[in-house]
């Protein structure tokens, strides 16, 4: 059995998970995944995707969810450099809709961050270059995709970087008002 540690975040559903290393002068070991330790501890979850970024100092990716017609929860972890991860709760019902959390990843570290359905999900590159690596429960779905606007100041994300490099998608984020206008998205 592998061992894993599930750190509770202040929101209700996102969890950090701190996988054992097995370290020595050769370098290291771990096991990033195994379905039954992590059923074990309460999350049993199907992957259908896995996908890996690479981005340069600065860039922030994000804030992206899917609605709930393709809902979409992510294992994340960032095997070089050192991201700042955020998540934002989207669910209308929940005490803490609206509110954020965010935390590093990074190689060094080797932290993993679940975040499930109806979550936002953003990072921003904090070294020259780093990877990110993540698994889906859910398959891309373009038509039920969307951005938050990575600095909505009713959310009031407080990013380490004040500048960042943005896609155009991300350059054009929803405000959460006018998240709460679209009923197919909450």
């Amino acid at each position: 059995m592998m061992k894993l540690e599930l750190i509770k975040t202040p929101l209700d559903g996102p969890v950090i998970i701190d996988v054992h290393c097995f370290e020595d002068e050769r370098g290291f070991f771990m096991e990033v995944w195994q379905k039954k330790d992590f059923a074990a501890l309460g999350l049993d979850l199907e992957f259908c995707q896995e996908n890996h970024s690479r981005s340069a100092y600065g860039v922030l990716r994000g804030l992206h969810y899917q609605d709930m017609t393709a809902p979409l929860g992510k294992l994340i972890r960032c095997t070089l450099g050192t991201i700042f991860d955020v998540v934002v709760d989207l669910r209308v019902s929940s005490a803490t809709f609206g509110k954020w959390f965010g935390l590093e990843l990074s190689a060094a570290n080797k932290k993993q961050f679940y975040i499930p359905p109806g979550f936002a999900h953003g990072f921003a590159s904090l070294t020259e270059f780093v990877e990110v690596q993540y698994k889906q429960t859910g398959y891309y779905n373009p038509s039920a995709e969307q951005s938050v606007a990575w600095n909505d100041p009713e959310i009031g994300i407080d990013w380490p970087i004040k500048d960042p490099t943005l896609s155009n998608r991300d350059q054009k984020g929803i405000s959460l008002q006018d998240y709460l206008k679209n009923p197919a998205f909450t």
